[in-house]
């Protein structure tokens, strides 16, 4: 079912990918989504969110440094792509720590129809309106498993779900991946959960099965993750960080395949 292909398409049709993201990877994003292939803006100017809506192939909305007049540019911005038909991926960044983070997310998610969602466990917890430990934009602990979580947000809000960590979990209500790639220095470094929401965006802009373009999109930036610290001298994040740039540059069909590690998948009953 996973060939890999979609990370081609990327090179080949150089999506526009519409970030409205948070000053703390704005660039690291950027960086990574210009590795892969794929062309980034990062705009958020209420004056030319609906402009934008309609011209980019995909907008991605993360909710890291959130004001009032950002809340407006992404409800702005969101409406118009779905009113254009482009997919939109939201980013709940820390949606539990605040109460005005989760009254945010509750208007964004009443307000646009998201075609993927993509957080930790405890992000999607919240949303999905289960009780869970968490401090702050860390992933935390809880009683439930992370696939009844992603099933139960996909199925409520008509979505794509994508529950990052040592084992990335992917659903749309019906079908499930669950990947276990990627290294442990990914979690050491700053917004490369971020990183993810936006390659995610990316295949997405490019193959229209999201449930696809989201297990391929995790498997390919776990795995290059993988080679990335297999060139390390040391297990330093500060070394880690422009390697695993080097290495979304330069990952292939058969580096992914070579390594990928689906450890589940199929359709629930």
């Amino acid at each position: 079912m996973f060939d890999f292909k979609t990370l081609e398409k990327v090179r080949e049709r150089r999506p526009l990918v519409h970030n409205i993201t948070n000053i703390v990877v704005a660039n690291d994003s950027a960086n990574g989504l210009l590795a892969i292939g794929a062309s980034p803006i990062m705009a958020s100017a209420k004056e030319e969110m609906a402009e934008l809506g309609k011209m980019a192939d995909v907008l991605v909305i993360n909710i890291g440094t959130l004001d009032d007049e950002l809340v407006e540019a992404m409800k702005i911005a969101g409406r118009a792509a779905n009113s254009a038909g482009t997919p939109v991926v939201l980013d709940p960044v820390g949606v539990g720590a605040t109460s005005y983070r989760r009254q945010i997310v509750s208007e964004l998610l009443a307000e646009i129809q998201f075609t993927a969602i993509r957080g930790n466990a405890g992000e999607l917890a919240t949303i999905a309106g289960e009780v869970w430990e968490a401090k702050g934009v860390d992933a935390g602990v809880g009683s439930i498993d992370t696939l009844t979580i992603a099933e139960k947000v996909a199925t409520t809000w008509n979505t794509t779900v994508v529950i990052s960590g040592a084992v990335d979990v992917i659903s749309d209500g019906r079908r499930y991946a669950k990947v276990a790639n990627g290294s442990e220095l990914l979690p050491r470094i700053t917004g490369s959960g971020c990183l993810l929401s936006a390659i995610c965006s990316s295949f997405i802009a490019v193959e229209k099965d999201v449930f696809q373009a989201c297990v391929e999109a995790c498997a390919s930036y776990a795995v290059a993750s993988e080679y990335a610290e297999m060139e390390l001298p040391s297990k330093l994040p500060g070394s880690f960080r422009p390697l695993f740039i080097d290495a979304l540059a330069s990952w292939s069909v058969s580096k992914i395949q070579a390594k990928v590690k689906i450890q589940e998948s199929g359709e629930r009953k």
